[in-house]
């Protein structure tokens, strides 16, 4: 293919995903043709996610931060205490929030060419508390999505609890995924080159449950399924 095919084609791809990016901080512009906007493929990055990073600034200078996260419907949320530095911050200020699943290594031909395959989500916005009523239901998701049945068993939070915790949540409107999959993409040049190519897979494994030694309560079926579990 010759230069001004290939460039043709890359001006194509990134008009495409300009068209669809929803806004212009979310357009994806290194390869393109990665990008993913599907709302479907959002939510099921996000689904499968425990932690988050979220990137913002103070006038110490910048930081990102792992937290835990969930999702209902169109929002992306976290928590913290009430005194948190990062808590603060976002309700004063837009911020990035990413999530990204390792899928596997691609070992190609060319040193340069090696990849990895993987799903990413980024988020942009200004956070927004959760406020009042809204809190406890808020909550009572987080622990469905941590592991489903164990909402009903445990001790649910006090008063107390609550009014030191902050429940923050963002919209999911400005926000964007890139994915890659499949095998090495190598160079016309390297593909007599003598070295195995292919996808070393990744995964995130679920262990056999290992009880407290103080835990006198039977094993209930949702902590015996999880190693069979799918995230």
């Amino acid at each position: 293919m010759n230069e001004s095919v290939t460039a043709a084609a890359a001006a194509s791809v990134e008009a495409s995903a300009a068209a669809q990016a929803p806004s212009e901080r979310t357009r994806v512009r290194r390869s393109a043709n990665r990008s993913v906007y599907d709302r479907d493929a959002l939510h099921a990055v996000i689904d499968a996610a425990y932690l988050c990073h979220v990137a913002f600034y103070d006038d110490r200078g910048p930081h990102c931060i792992p937290t835990a996260c969930w999702r209902e419907g169109e929002h992306l949320y976290v928590h913290g205490s009430n005194g948190s530095r990062m808590i603060k911050r976002l309700l004063e200020a837009d911020s990035c929030t990413t999530i990204t699943h390792i899928d596997g290594l691609v070992l190609a031909r060319s040193a340069f060419n090696h990849s990895m395959n993987y799903r990413s989500a980024m988020i942009y916005g200004r956070y927004e508390r959760v406020e009042g009523g809204a809190k406890r239901p808020a909550m009572a998701a987080f622990m469905d999505s941590l592991l489903p049945g164990r909402k009903a068993e445990v001790r649910p939070g006090n008063d107390q609890e609550y009014a030191a915790t902050t429940v923050l949540r963002i919209a999911l409107t400005e926000a964007a995924c890139k994915i890659r999959s499949g095998g090495p993409n190598d160079d016309e040049a390297d593909m007599r080159w003598p070295v195995w190519t292919g996808v070393l897979p990744l995964a995130q494994v679920q262990g056999e449950p290992a009880a407290d030694p103080a835990s006198t309560a039977p094993m209930p079926d949702y902590v015996r399924s999880w190693p069979a579990r799918q995230i």
